[in-house]
């Protein structure tokens, strides 16, 4: 069974910068695509970045020139650098894998994680 575990997130002040990790274990083998999304209170989940094992990336919009997704495909980790938080990042992130990044893109994946806060208040 395959888990995918998000660390990193917390309360930070707008401006300020924060690091997600997302490690997969259980039945470990090499998604193609993996990435994160989010989920602010009253709206929708919403996709932030995703990478492929090639390097292949997709940012959203809102995450273009602040956010860079990288991965690690021999320990299966994947992580967000996030700079010049805003206080509308505010959010519980997830991190998703899928060997089909089709399906990781828009919204199917298969494996989930449990999600982490990060909220951006001052």
């Amino acid at each position: 069974q395959v888990q995918l575990v998000e660390s990193g997130g917390g309360l930070v002040q707008p401006g300020g910068s924060l690091r997600l990790s997302c490690a997969a274990s259980g039945s470990i083998f090499s998604f193609n695509a993996m990435g994160w999304y989010r989920q602010a209170p009253g709206k929708q989940r919403e996709l932030v970045a995703a990478i492929t094992h090639a390097g292949s990336i997709n940012y959203a919009d809102s995450a273009k020139g602040r956010f860079t997704i990288s991965r690690d495909n021999a320990k299966n980790t994947v992580s967000m650098q996030m700079n010049s938080l805003k206080p509308e990042d505010t959010a519980v992130y997830y991190c998703a894998a899928d060997e089909v990044l089709f399906r990781l893109l828009h919204g199917t994946g298969e494996y989930w994680g449990q999600g982490t806060q990060v909220t951006v208040s001052s």
